[in-house]
């Protein structure tokens, strides 16, 4: 089904930038965002993975976070430790 924007309501979801929009059913109050189709292609389509999460890939996932909160100087606090 493809439901055609009125002008306002396109002019509404280019004022929404990067942010995409969220549209309201006036009858049922349920919220929906609307993203371009493009986007929702690559999110529902083949390359992507919806499989449980591998050990390597949780482990490369924490790593990350980690280092992101500053846990690379860690290094050091844990050779202290050790040294103690």
């Amino acid at each position: 089904m493809i439901i055609q924007l009125t002008e306002q309501q396109a002019q509404a979801v280019a004022a929404s930038g990067e942010t995409p929009p969220t549209l309201v059913d006036p009858y049922t109050q349920t919220s929906y965002v609307l993203i371009r189709k493009d986007l929702y292609d690559r999110l529902t389509g083949e390359e992507y993975d919806d499989t449980p999460w591998t050990a390597e890939e949780r482990d490369a996932l924490a790593w990350e976070a980690g280092k992101h909160a500053g846990w690379e100087e860690m290094g050091e606090y844990d050779d202290d430790l050790e040294k103690s």
